[in-house]
């Protein structure tokens, strides 16, 4: 998945869908963050295929595809942000407690977790910007 995160302000080089990001005690982006890095983008989803073959379909069933299309993201990306959330409140307090590791082996479940979420969060984001993209209507058939 294609980051545009600035690598420069990085430790130790890995972009943010990386859980040694977390791990080596970079920053977590908030959500506008990771809207912005899909924003900033080309990446449209792993799912950009099936939209764009929806958005080839004929009235209504173009319209209608689209409509469940993007109301099953937004759905998920409810979901996604409630679970990136509570992982990052995990994070932030294993941080407090423990520190930042000088010279970690291994990165533990939290870090997993908070990578994966983002990483959910970004592929939602991405689809849904894919669908907006779209024009509103078809175009002209003939």
């Amino acid at each position: 998945m294609p980051q545009k995160t600035d690598q420069k302000d990085i430790i130790g080089g890995y972009g943010t869908g990386h859980c040694w990001y977390y791990l080596l005690g970079n920053p977590v982006p908030s959500l506008k963050q990771i809207l912005s890095e899909a924003n900033a983008s080309e990446y449209r989803g792993y799912n950009e295929e099936e939209i764009l073959a929806a958005a080839r379909k004929p009235e209504p069933q173009r319209s209608a595809t689209l409509r469940r299309l993007r109301n099953q993201y937004v759905e998920a990306l409810k979901r996604g942000i409630s679970i990136y959330r509570r992982v990052v409140f995990e994070l932030n307090q294993r941080r407090k407690v423990y520190g930042i590791p000088e010279n970690p082996k291994r990165a533990d479940d939290v870090h997993v977790s908070v990578a994966l979420k983002h990483n959910h969060i970004y592929n939602d984001f991405a689809h849904l910007l894919c669908i907006d993209e779209l024009p509103n209507q078809q175009g002209e058939l003939f």
